[in-house]
């Protein structure tokens, strides 16, 4: 049984660090947080944790220049890209390698690891907290890797940081550690206090573990418990990737921009696995247009905070219980014998599904304001009707 009172919350004052003044949502333009009216035709789309703010002017005007030259191969602006993103962290361009998307940066990782083991005549296994992020099990059982799942704690939904390590520690052979952070579909961050230790433990053993760290979502991260993997890469360690996204707070889901930072001789080994110009000359364009764009990221935030301090009031209204999400989604309870998906759907709103074991559970993308205010409507309209 879950422990309401030690980790979810119903109450006003549960989410304090989203509590802000009016000023702090100055910035979002009035056609972001109108109330908008689903329909069959435009369903409000709450289910795949895209940006629905859509794409930064910024990103658009380097899209249309781009496609003067998209006759040519993307070396150049390729290579822009990995510099601005090695700048951005205060790194080199031999740290960084790109993908198509955050997912082929996984599978390129895995598979550099994969054959890692395979040179030196080793075991292989992979492990990851469940439920997480799936394309690591389905990249790691295509390959016929054992793919080890350690349940989420019972009381807190976290990571169980020691079970994962006792695998670790269990295993003759590599044993690479997929480790979603902030967690999909949770939302919920582990502290360094716990994870990066034990990265850092694991570097200085030498011990047979490679680290696999997706941070997909960190740019929405406000926990202090939360330090980047990135701070690791930083200090030398090569034990680990750090795989991060073009498409969540930089609204680019669609042009399939990835990276992964790691040491140069890590990022060189990830790299060697990836395709040859994965990067399509608009995406790259787009990617470091938005990731200079300060204006939009900070309305991209600010439009996110909005949007959950919209739903997370009405849950503690409704007395709904969710976990703390440092993303831009928020994992909530649903009603026991009710298809909320299905009936959302209904309603032309569709939400994510369910994670087993936790099948009593949704995962709800925070769409723009004007979206969640049209979601929370429909959700007390389902607390008349029994359904939530």
């Amino acid at each position: 049984m879950l422990n309401r009172r030690a980790f979810f919350f119903a109450g006003s004052g549960a989410l304090a660090g989203l509590t802000l003044s009016p000023s702090v949502f100055a910035a979002v333009p009035a056609s972001a947080a109108k109330e908008v009216t689903p329909t069959a035709e435009k369903p409000i789309l709450l289910n795949f944790n895209e940006n629905s703010l859509g794409l930064a002017k910024s990103a658009q005007d380097a899209i249309h220049q781009q496609m003067a030259t998209a006759f040519r191969y993307p070396d150049a602006v390729r290579s822009k890209l990995i510099a601005d993103i090695g700048a951005h962290f205060g790194l080199k361009s031999e740290n960084v390698t790109l993908g198509n998307g955050s997912s082929e940066t996984i599978q390129a990782a895995l598979e550099s690891q994969f054959h890692k083991a395979a040179k030196a005549g080793q075991k292989v296994q992979v492990i990851a907290p469940d439920p997480t992020f799936g394309v690591a099990q389905a990249y790691t059982e295509a390959a016929g890797v054992p793919y080890v799942p350690v349940p989420l704690m019972d009381k807190t939904l976290q990571a169980d940081v020691a079970a994962l390590k006792a695998k670790a520690e269990a295993f003759d052979g590599l044993t690479v550690v997929y480790f979603c952070n902030p967690n999909n579909p949770t939302g919920v961050v582990s502290p360094a206090t716990e994870f990066n230790a034990w990265v850092e433990e694991a570097a200085a053993k030498k011990a047979n573990v490679f680290f696999l760290v997706d941070e997909a979502y960190g740019e929405y991260v406000e926990d202090p418990k939360f330090v980047s993997g990135i701070e690791l890469v930083k200090k030398g360690l090569d034990n680990l990737i750090v795989s991060r996204t073009f498409s969540k707070l930089y609204a680019l889901a669609g042009l399939r921009i990835g990276y992964g930072i790691g040491t140069a001789a890590t990022a060189k080994a990830v790299d060697a696995f990836a395709s040859i110009d994965n990067t399509n000359a608009m995406g790259a364009a787009a990617a470091s247009a938005t990731l200079a764009d300060k204006t939009y990221l900070t309305l991209s935030l600010e439009a996110t905070k909005l949007s959950k301090k919209i739903v997370t009031d009405a849950f503690d209204e409704l007395g709904i219980e969710y976990l703390p999400s440092q993303a831009n989604f928020i994992f909530h309870k649903t009603k026991k014998g009710v298809d909320y998906k299905a009936k959302m759907a209904e309603a032309h709103i569709m939400v994510g599904r369910a994670f087993p074991p936790y099948d009593d559970w949704n995962r709800l993308t925070l769409g723009t304001p004007g979206e969640m205010k049209a979601f929370v409507k429909v959700l007390k309209d389902f607390r008349k009707k029994g359904w939530i």
